[in-house]
């Protein structure tokens, strides 16, 4: 399948799955825009790659997806260089683990403000022109804690399980459109993200990293294995393609087994 002539736009793009997703897309021709933080010159080399992969425009936005004004000019940015995407990926996030009696305030404002209002913000402002063209697809980043909970993670279940409601009411209001929006939830996948979260997880629970591997992060995963990033890019491009229009409002599970026991 080919995404010649598609556009993307690709939140918490430059490492992890959003990285993989963006590779993804644009190995199917796709013209895409990245966003997120790291070093600049590693930054422009994954920008470079991508246009390699695609033999169409790549380009980067540096937005703070916490902020509501740079989240516009994000949007606006794609769309007058590349052209208003016809694919959205949310998936940025962060991760603080505490109990929720010591949970900072500021740590609870800023994963609610990224992992969740973010989402609303960008499909809010790319579902115009969505319209307009009479196809789009938006593919949310959620988790298997979407769907359960863990100690210590109030703030990334609360955004998770929005995120979850929040793609089922927007496939609803869009079902007539062309447009089609659903949540990919994976189990532990191997990200910085999550190796992020391995010492605060040590530090709550008292345990080793080697503990913390074995009995937590994948003690839920009947696989004991981590999701790969190639087989959640495998999942959205697939939902971005024409053979998913009639999958919308759905939260697909990739975490070997954890949410069917």
């Amino acid at each position: 399948m080919t995404l010649e002539g598609k556009r993307a736009l690709v939140t918490g793009s430059t490492s992890g799955i959003g990285l993989a997703i963006a590779q993804r897309l644009a190995d199917a021709g796709a013209s895409v825009m990245i966003n997120g933080f790291g070093d600049p010159q590693e930054i422009e080399a994954i920008r470079a790659d991508l246009e390699q992969r695609s033999g169409a425009k790549a380009i980067y936005s540096d937005a703070d997806l916490t902020d509501v004004a740079a989240i516009d000019k994000m949007v606006g940015d794609c769309t007058s260089e590349i052209g208003s995407p016809h694919i959205l990926v949310n998936n940025a996030g962060m991760q603080h683990v505490a109990p929720v009696a010591d949970f900072p305030v500021d740590k609870w404002d800023k994963i609610i403000a990224l992992n969740l209002s973010a989402v609303f913000h960008t499909t809010r402002l790319v579902l115009p022109a969505m319209r307009h063209k009479g196809f789009g697809r938006v593919i949310n980043t959620a988790s298997a804690h979407s769907l359960v909970a863990s100690p210590n993670k109030s703030a990334y279940v609360a955004a998770k399980h929005g995120v979850a409601g929040f793609t089922k009411t927007v496939a609803l209001e869009t079902a007539e459109d062309g447009i089609t929006i659903n949540c990919i939830s994976p189990g532990y996948v191997w990200t910085p993200l999550v190796e992020k979260q391995i010492p605060d997880t040590m530090k709550a629970r008292g345990l080793t990293r080697e503990e913390v591997m074995n009995d937590v992060l994948l003690k839920a995963q009947p696989t004991k294995r981590f999701v790969t990033v190639e087989e959640v890019a495998a999942c959205a491009f697939f939902l971005a393609s024409d053979e998913a229009a009639s999958i919308t409002g759905a939260n697909i599970s990739m975490d070997g087994g954890w949410t069917a026991q």
